[in-house]
């Protein structure tokens, strides 16, 4: 389409006397911008397999030394791992020159033409840009997945469902993403943002369509960068299994506004990816749901974990179940588990 673009425009200028051509040009453009906005369909492999990588908390800044400590765990990371997907779970690039930063961090995945989903953390906004204008910068950058900038009549940016396409022609798995927002903007609740109500609505209103299109349940995953409130009652609880370590303890906010309920409720939700707390990178099973961290993939502009590194997570079509552990930025490997559990 770009190609044909420049066609027209060449012979428009070219041949000014062809009012047909004039004619088309706007339409050949749109196509071009419609092209150009389109989400990448993901798909199973032909086996039924699909790879996720999960970043967080990377912490970037351009043109600070330490920051290069995760471009090469993440090039690194990509190579090994060879993901059909990449998702960047929240406080991405916090400093000055964002747009350089953003750059940096997303040609990682570009690079490679790996399609990839971003949502934002409490601390990407803090710079020149606002939310939205970060979400709208990086929509237009190649490969994104969930391109949309805002839901009208839905709090935040970059909110999505996105379907991963079975070898049947349906979805095989559903992904979610969301933003999980910054600071509570209510004078007597301090802390942490929680999901509105709308944005809870939306959750359960895109899982029916999805059941609906597909006639029956598809299991999902979501992403998002702060913890919801269960992640400490689950983890506080020794009954529920876990694998990982929580070194501090949960920022999550003090309002529950239902989220996980409305997960458990629709019953497509088999695990939760977030970031936000560095030094925690557990999974731990909470009423059938495996509530986890990814690992923190940042550097010292910021407080770190001892090595950096990403979740890796494995699905099959179809199948209410993920593999995943953790790679380090050396390639050692941690908790190398299936979920559910396996039974005792």
């Amino acid at each position: 389409l770009e190609s044909a673009a420049f066609f027209y425009i060449f012979t428009v200028k070219s041949n000014p006397m062809k009012p047909i051509m004039k004619l088309m040009l706007p339409i050949v453009l749109l196509l071009c911008t419609l092209s150009s906005v389109k989400a990448q369909q993901l798909k199973f492999n032909r086996s039924g397999q699909y790879k996720i990588v999960q970043f967080t908390d990377i912490h970037y800044k351009a043109n600070v030394a330490a920051s290069k400590k995760s471009i090469d765990m993440m090039n690194a990371t990509l190579e090994a791992e060879k993901p059909d997907l990449v998702v960047f779970t929240g406080d991405i690039v916090v400093a000055d020159p964002l747009a350089q930063g953003w750059d940096e961090v997303l040609a990682t995945a570009i690079s490679r033409k790996i399609p990839y989903m971003v949502t934002l953390g409490n601390h990407d906004d803090e710079a020149q840009w606002s939310r939205p204008e970060i979400a709208k910068y990086i929509s237009q950058k190649p490969l994104l997945v969930n391109k949309q900038v805002a839901v009208e009549g839905v709090r935040g940016v970059l909110n999505a469902q996105v379907s991963i396409m079975g070898t049947n022609g349906k979805a095989g798995y559903s992904l979610y993403i969301m933003d999980s927002n910054a600071y509570s903007k209510v004078k007597s609740i301090p802390g942490y943002d929680w999901f509105s109500h709308d944005q809870v609505s939306w959750y359960v209103n895109a899982s029916k369509k999805v059941r609906s299109e597909n006639d029956s349940i598809v299991p999902a995953l979501a992403f998002f960068h702060i913890p919801l409130p269960e992640y400490q009652t689950a983890f506080d609880n020794l009954k529920n299994k876990r694998l990982g370590v929580r070194y501090e303890g949960e920022a999550s906010p003090i309002v529950n506004s239902g989220m996980f309920v409305a997960m458990a409720t629709a019953g497509d939700v088999v695990g939760t990816f977030v970031g936000h707390d560095h030094v925690n990178d557990y999974l731990v099973d909470y009423l059938g749901v495996g509530l986890a961290y990814g690992c923190f993939s940042g550097s010292e502009n910021t407080y770190v974990r001892g090595k950096n590194g990403a979740r890796i997570i494995e699905i099959k079509e179809g199948v209410r179940a993920f593999h995943t552990y953790i790679r380090e930025s050396d390639g050692a490997i941690l908790y190398k588990t299936d979920f559910p559990f396996a039974k005792k």
